[in-house]
């Protein structure tokens, strides 16, 4: 692999060994515990760890309430420059807001005020905001912010790990009521742990970034020892085929041209062999016990609702605020989810126009990575990019509104690494200036 085409790399002989120069004094910058304990105290809620966790009750009130109690912030954004996306952001945040709230009333004759509230799921968008005015106020160095995220993917492992080697089985549940999930849960793919695995995953891309950067086996035996909790504890097929399509798409675009032969060759049997494990290969199956039958009847009733009324499909119906209990089920007879059928439950929400609103959220991300400067692309913020390209690979078995904010705070720290770029160039003996400027 040429040194061009290695992610973590830049070009140059003198120019290199003054970028490598200033890394190791970034790497050499002392960490600041009071801004350190901040962001870990922090992150787990920008970050949605509990949004779905209604076993720690607690903690997933505060999580529902927590993109309001943070907007404060992001009035530290609006005393500066405006940064990139907020543009993009704010406008597609009102549009998915209001649009669909508003088809409600004739799709469901619902109240227009009763539709905003089907939107509450959308309001971590404005993570970016607060987290990003966060940021312009800590003032965190790059390595405190580094250090915040794999602190809390080395947490979410070792809480998986131990609830994995020593939950007894009378703490799986294996009943499920409508619409809601027990974080232990036993079924036909075994015992499940629904570990939230935002900054898990982060984690195993950055060992994977440093494995290949560094060539350490201690990086292989944790990114590893990661997948394998991932395929064993959790069993969420959605997650193990987005962690290995990234990883698979990552060796290819980083391998040499020949060898990237050799793993297009490999790669098919890689695949049968991961399709193996008898819960991810249920992805194809058709049966009763799968759940492919009520996925069918609720997509075949969402493409009979949104007809042919071309209005429908621009702009979407809407849907029933939560606060109905019985919500689409009552109106449809039917178990109807929207997250079931993910895109075409978008679309049908949402219309084309929303659809590629929510789908241009992680994409802009991908495309400020591609301008940070080189001197800020470490392993980190590539984990970052690789998280974004996660999010698209699952789309359509994990729809993006359902955890909008993982991706908003990781746009608020490239933008943050985007900074650096509107400064001088910091020397040798100073390289280690946060990316955030106030």
């Amino acid at each position: 692999m040429s040194t061009a085409d290695h992610p973590l790399r830049s070009v140059g002989g003198v120019h290199m060994r003054r970028l490598d120069v200033q890394a190791s004094e970034a790497h050499a910058t002392p960490l600041r515990w009071s801004h350190l304990l901040l962001l870990l105290a922090v992150l787990p809620l920008f970050g949605e760890s509990f949004h779905y966790v209604k076993a720690v009750r607690p903690l997933w009130v505060l999580s529902k309430a927590f993109p309001l109690l943070s907007l404060p912030l992001a009035l530290i954004v609006l005393r500066g420059e405006r940064p990139p996306v907020s543009r993009q952001l704010m406008l597609s945040f009102l549009w998915l807001i209001l649009v669909p709230s508003f088809a409600a009333i004739f799709s469901f004759q619902q109240d227009f005020f009763l539709g905003l509230t089907a939107q509450v799921k959308l309001l971590p968008m404005l993570y970016f905001f607060s987290f990003l005015g966060l940021l312009r106020w800590l003032k965190p160095s790059s390595r405190e912010i580094a250090t915040g995220f794999l602190v809390c993917a080395a947490i979410t492992f070792a809480l998986l790990l131990a609830l994995w080697l020593a939950a007894p089985q009378s703490w799986y549940s294996g009943d499920y009521k409508i619409g809601d999930s027990p974080f232990l849960s036993v079924d036909g793919r075994g015992n499940r742990i629904r570990m939230p695995m935002y900054f898990g995953m982060i984690g195993i891309f950055y060992c994977v970034r440093r494995l290949v950067r560094d060539r350490r086996p201690i990086f292989l035996l944790l990114a590893g020892g990661g997948f394998a909790l991932v395929v064993g504890a959790v069993r969420t097929r959605a997650m193990v085929i987005g962690l290995a399509a990234v990883l698979a798409f990552n060796a290819v675009r980083w391998a040499r041209p020949k060898a990237r032969i050799v793993m297009a060759l490999l790669l098919p049997c890689v695949l049968i062999l991961l399709f193996t494990v008898p819960y991810l290969r249920s992805v194809f199956a058709t049966d009763a016990n799968s759940g492919f039958d009520i996925r069918w009847i609720t997509s075949m009733e969402a493409l009979e609702f949104l007809g042919t009324n071309p209005l429908h499909w621009l702009f979407g119906v809407g849907t029933i605020t939560p606060l109905d209990p019985g919500g689409l089920i009552t109106y449809f007879n039917h178990f109807f989810f929207l997250a079931d059928i993910t895109w075409l439950g978008v679309v049908f929400e949402y219309g084309l126009i929303g659809a590629l609103l929510l789908l241009l959220f992680p994409v802009r991300g991908l495309m400020l990575f591609r301008k940070i400067p080189e001197t800020s692309k470490d392993a980190f913020l590539g984990s970052l990019s690789d998280y974004l390209l996660y999010v698209l690979a699952i789309s359509p078995l994990y729809p993006l509104t359902l955890s909008p904010g993982e991706v908003a705070i990781i746009l608020a720290v490239f933008v943050a690494a985007l900074a650096v770029r509107q400064q001088p160039q910091p020397s040798v003996q100073h390289s280690f200036a946060p990316w955030v400027t106030s």
